[in-house]
């Protein structure tokens, strides 16, 4: 008869024998995936996606409700039309005039910016609007031209044409750099590659836009203090007075209206409205005290009607081609990058997903069909956005409102703004200034990165200082400096047993963290291990094993490390560079008596180490997770 005793220890035994079999299975689990898809499947499932994303492609149902579909997809028009309301047509309208409102002096002041007359800023609130409205997914953002992209055209393209010795030659060049910048837009959305305008990280654009802010805001003073050009001639006695007197006056106003308007939400009117107010009383002031014969700028003849055709205007074999591609490819990107991040703003709040794609398609076309009908390049304005949304807009509708009442405005009132004086547009401008500078949100970049705020001080001080590109050039090279070098130097992270839980964790960031005896527990903070990180990996590992083996023996502890564990969940893909790294640890470990094991790896990560005979070499050790590998070797 069989003692108490030996039942229990067979017990105990067959108990183990289980758990043996139930990891051995596991391990299975991880050296029998099938084949990851390859280069080629991926793309044979892009070009599957794309058969499917357009309804033509895909013949299974009825001819016309097939192109019915691929025509809503293009028009996302078509979609929401169907179900439009008069309700949400009166807000809407409102939301459309309190645009207009605000559109028509803004719209003249950026032309000047942009060093073009008046007429055409106008022109650029009339046709994008319409066009985006058509093919936009965005219900909020308000389209026309805003100060950035003026000042990049004024500071880019005059450097290959004088807009005073020469406007016309200048004004063909803008409208050639609007082609090119729709074209490159609809390229990026048509071939999905909205991925180029992150280039452009969230810092830079703040630093951006704030040093373009400080440069046209030097610029205006210009037309505030009334001098043609500021020269080391300039004195005190240069200036006009009464266009300074003017100017100021009606800046203050605009201000104040604004701070009444954000303290109480139901007098957002009061602020769009402000701009047309003081551009009708301070031209009905110059009318009536003929302020223009002492000495006050005023805009003069604005030119009227609707937007004339520019299709022969447009410059394809002059010599400055291939500057123009590269500005209107500079002025895509930014462009871009505001209106989209201007749309998911607005999108979030409504709670709505807003198509990157699809918007930069629409922003595309509308920019292409502009430079036919002499606009130039027009994007989304935050703050007329702002504006559209505290209106109580409902859908794209309120662009068409706007639209329509610009051209109303083109064809009656032009005349009317002959006496505006150049003070008052100066005014306007420098009152939009203060929203592009964002020193809370560089502070939180201080705070949170020092190199994302390396880059946005990068951006500012270069657009202050040097010229837009440089400043664009300075932004880009930090944010790609930075990603190179967290790639080549990536971390690493000794783990252990987090207390009453099953998950591992940083014995740096969770100091309860308990280590093992005998066995080093480190994570690979890096999706890639290739050829530029490879050899820094191995030797900061073997680093970390060699500074463990240190205080192990100054603790006389027990036991020394036999067995280091690699967690590589993090790892997304591995090149032989990589590979060659962790056989050359392998042998190192091999060769003082210790094992390495491979924890957690992805699907690429284990076909590849499986088509080099890796798993072999490490005699098979390779884990579903952290905790079966040391429940593997307690066994």
């Amino acid at each position: 008869m069989a003692s108490p005793l030996n039942n229990t220890t067979t017990s105990d035994q067959e108990m183990a024998d289980l758990e043996r079999h139930d990891y051995v299975e596991r391990v299975q689990w991880v050296l029998n995936t099938p084949k990851p898809p390859g280069l080629s499947q991926e793309l044979i499932g892009t070009a599957v996606s794309w058969r499917n994303k357009v309804p033509f492609l895909n013949m299974q149902s009825g001819l016309k409700h097939e192109l019915f579909s691929m025509l809503k997809a293009t028009f996302p028009i078509l979609s929401w039309c169907q179900n439009y309301n008069p309700n949400q047509f009166k807000h809407d309208l409102l939301a459309g005039l309190t645009l207009a409102s605000l559109c028509i002096p803004q719209s003249i002041g950026y032309a000047t910016l942009a060093k073009l007359d008046p007429q055409y800023g106008l022109y650029t609130s009339v046709v994008p609007p319409l066009i985006y409205t058509l093919m936009g997914t965005s219900r909020e953002i308000a389209i026309g031209p805003v100060a950035v992209i003026s000042l990049l055209l004024s500071s880019m393209v005059q450097k290959l044409e004088d807009p005073m010795a020469n406007p016309i030659a200048y004004h063909k060049l803008v409208l050639t750099v609007t082609f090119f910048a729709g074209t490159f837009q609809a390229a990026f959305g048509l071939f999905r590659s909205g991925f180029l305008i992150d280039f452009l990280s969230h810092a830079a654009i703040v630093g951006f836009m704030a040093g373009a802010a400080i440069v046209i805001g030097l610029q205006q003073l210009k037309g505030l203090l009334g001098i043609t050009h500021f020269t080391n001639k300039t004195d005190v006695v240069s200036w006009n007075p009464y266009n300074f007197l003017l100017g100021c006056s009606f800046l203050i106003f605009i201000l104040i209206t604004r701070f009444l308007g954000r303290k109480n939400k139901k007098l957002f009117w009061l602020p769009a409205i402000a701009p047309l107010v003081s551009v009708v009383l301070a031209t009905l002031i110059v009318f009536l005290t003929k302020a223009d014969k002492h000495g006050v700028d005023i805009v003069k003849h604005i030119k009227g009607g609707l937007n004339p055709s520019s299709v022969d205007q447009l410059q394809f074999n002059g010599p400055h081609v291939g500057e123009l591609a590269k500005i209107g490819l500079i002025v895509a990107i930014i462009a871009l990058t505001e209106a989209i991040a201007v749309g998911r703003s607005f999108a979030a709040i409504k709670g709505y997903h807003l198509d990157g794609n699809k918007e930069m398609v629409a922003m595309g076309f509308m920019n292409i069909i502009g430079s036919f009908t002499s606009c130039y390049v027009a994007t989304g304005s935050f703050s007329r956005t702002a504006v559209n949304f505290s209106a109580g807009c409902e859908t794209a509708m309120s662009n068409i409102v706007m639209a329509v009442t610009l051209f109303i405005s083109l064809e009656l009132l032009t005349k009317l703004l002959y006496y505006t004086p150049v003070a008052i547009l100066a005014s306007i401008i420098l009152s939009a200034l203060p929203g592009l500078i964002d020193v809370n949100e560089a502070c939180n970049i201080w705070k949170v990165d020092k190199l994302d705020f390396l880059a946005c001080i990068g951006a500012f001080l270069g657009v202050l200082f040097a010229t837009v590109e440089i400043g664009l050039l300075m932004a880009v090279t930090i944010s790609f400096a930075k990603i190179i070098v967290v790639s080549i130097r990536p971390g690493t992270e000794t783990l252990g047993k987090l207390p009453e839980t099953d998950a591992f964790g940083d014995v740096n960031q969770y100091p309860m963290a308990v280590k093992t005896p005998g066995v080093l527990i480190m994570r690979l903070k890096s999706a890639l291990l290739c050829f530029a990180n490879a050899n820094f990996v191995r030797e900061r590992i073997m680093k970390w094993v060699i500074e463990e083996e240190k205080d192990s023996k100054l603790r006389n502890a027990e036991k020394t490390i036999q067995i280091v564990i690699l967690d590589i969940s993090n790892l997304m893909d591995i090149d032989t560079s990589g590979i060659a790294s962790l056989e050359e640890l392998h042998k190192n470990f091999d060769s003082n008596g210790m094992k390495l094991a491979i924890a957690n790896p992805r699907w690429q990560v284990i076909h590849k180490l499986k088509l080099a005979n890796f798993v072999p070499k490490i005699g098979g050790r390779v884990f579903l997770s952290i905790g079966e590998a040391m429940a593997s070797f307690s066994i």
